[in-house]
């Protein structure tokens, strides 16, 4: 698995950081961690940037979503993960993610804080081929649709957390 061995903060029931572990303890155990995802709005707001998560991700697997973001590293900050991960899946950079909310995801083996950032982005977008298969952007509209529908292939979490958005956030 990419990226087993790399350090990841472990955080506690709470949402406090106790600890480090290696990313694949983290999994193999389904330890407490957390992540730092951003909703890609375009400038005007109307639209939203979904990517196709690749067929050798960790979790989700070659499940759509509308979040850019990954696991809280050792020593990092939710907001600074955010930044990082912004930069590394698509290629956003010099936009600083706004704070929207935190929400807690436990289902089976995972268990994670969501801290959830938007940042508003009209320049280019840089797909990273190890993580990021294909993307559009999709209007507001459709993406309430899209993950209202427990069909569609939507990454849970983020299929949650939208939802979440549109009741308390949009």
């Amino acid at each position: 698995m990419p990226g087993s061995d790399e350090l990841v903060a472990l955080y506690d029931r709470d949402g406090a950081v106790v600890g480090e572990a290696t990313r694949a303890t983290v999994r193999a155990d389904g330890l407490w961690h957390a992540a730092g995802v951003v909703l890609v709005r375009s400038g005007d707001g109307q639209s939203v940037y979904v990517h196709l998560r690749t067929a050798d991700k960790d979790v989700f697997p070659s499940t759509w979503d509308c979040w850019a973001g990954g696991v809280v590293a050792a020593g990092e900050t939710p907001a600074d993960c955010a930044r990082r991960e912004l930069g590394e899946e698509l290629g956003v950079h010099g936009v600083e993610p706004v704070s929207v909310f935190t929400r807690v995801y436990e289902k089976d083996s995972i268990r994670c804080h969501n801290f959830a950032f938007e940042v508003r982005w009209d320049g280019p977008l840089v797909h990273q081929p190890e993580e990021v298969a294909d993307g559009r952007w999709m209007s507001l509209e459709d993406l309430r649709a899209w993950a209202e529908d427990p069909e569609s292939p939507f990454v849970p979490d983020g299929r949650e957390a939208i939802l979440d958005w549109f009741e308390n956030h949009a």
